[in-house]
């Protein structure tokens, strides 16, 4: 491995409509049982979610210091279906499933291997300084749009 490649962070990519993003469990993931601790399934999510939009051309940090708007999670159903542990590689699958004029759904899993460990389905709303909704960036609905898996 060239010395340079190891002082650029990992970024996830796409496959297809669907980005992977992977990461390791380290000890400070879990509990004192070596469990993921079921908080930090959202922070993976998280990381994967934001690597997702930087991957398909979105910059929410220029945004954010432009016009003080920037996507907030508004709803999110989560199912845990089994722990991840200490040393366990991950990966995080995530899809855009619909794209609306203020908001994005976005459906996440975190595998181990084929296996699911927990699915989730959640709603980020483009929102202004204030806390309110406002419509995103038309370019950013066509690039989300880009990606999406939606029933046609």
């Amino acid at each position: 491995m060239a010395a340079e490649s190891l002082d650029t962070p990992y970024r996830g990519g796409f496959v297809g409509s669907e980005h992977r993003f992977a990461l390791s469990v380290y000890f400070e993931d879990t509990d004192a049982y070596g469990i993921v601790y079921y908080a930090n399934y959202l922070r993976f999510m998280e990381r994967a979610r934001s690597d997702m939009i930087r991957a398909v051309g979105v910059d929410q940090a220029a945004e954010l210091g432009r016009s003080g708007s920037a996507y907030a999670v508004v709803d999110v159903a989560i199912k845990y279906r089994r722990p991840a542990k200490l040393g366990d590689d991950l990966v995080v699958v995530s899809h855009v499933q619909q794209v609306r004029a203020s908001s994005v759904d976005i459906h996440q899993r975190v595998m181990r291997g084929t296996e699911v460990l927990t699915d989730a389905t959640l709603t980020a709303a483009f929102l202004d300084g204030q806390g309110r909704p406002r419509r995103q960036p038309a370019e950013w609905v066509d690039k989300f749009k880009a990606i999406t898996k939606q029933d046609r």
